[in-house]
């Protein structure tokens, strides 16, 4: 490891702002760049950049880097870009399995029954959330906000956006699992 390398980890971890901007400067466009390869989404990158460095500023006095910044760096940004990923395959399952995405379609008085059955049951399982999961969820999936609009709007990190709509899907896919069958059944006719 070069002088500047360990001058760089040694202001980042002794918490010197000045030396942290100078690495977000230094990285933070190349660590976008390569997070691209992984998320195809310029946005998504940007956050997921952002986040690293949130995480890198607030536990900057916990950080161990026995390899170059750079290293540690890019090692950061894959993770966190694989497990943004897995957690986007899982919500996009969810959603497809029990049909939170719905097409329009020519209302028929079955339809509409069958329609408004599928909405009381997700509206009680929405309910069932703890309060400040369920406020996330309903941010996310009611009105439309990006995990970095529900972290600013609610004063809470992105990661605990994420983990909040992880375990929100893992509670709704058990409270419904009763359910899914004619869920299932009613989100063919939307689709």
């Amino acid at each position: 490891m070069d002088n500047d390398q360990l001058r760089l980890i040694q202001g980042l971890t002794r918490g010197d702002k000045q030396v942290f901007g100078e690495i977000f400067h230094l990285y933070y466009a190349p660590l976008c760049t390569y997070c691209m390869r992984f998320v195809n989404s310029q946005e998504e990158a940007e956050e997921i950049v952002q986040t690293l460095f949130l995480k890198l500023w607030s536990k900057h006095d916990q950080l161990f880097v026995n390899t170059s910044l750079q290293a540690y760096l890019y090692r950061a940004v894959r993770n966190y870009a694989l497990n943004y990923l897995k957690q986007l395959k899982t919500h996009k399952e969810f959603e497809q399995y029990i049909g939170f995405q719905t097409k329009d379609r020519a209302t028929n008085p079955d339809n509409t029954l069958e329609e408004n059955d599928m909405q009381r049951i997700m509206k009680i399982a929405v309910l069932s959330l703890p309060e400040k999961r369920r406020e996330v969820f309903e941010l996310s999936r009611f009105e439309g906000l990006k995990n970095h609009e529900i972290a600013q709007k609610l004063n809470i990190s992105v990661k605990t956006v994420e983990n909040q709509m992880t375990k929100a899907f893992e509670h709704l896919r058990e409270v419904l699992r009763d359910y899914l069958p004619l869920l299932a059944m009613v989100s063919t006719v939307f689709t």
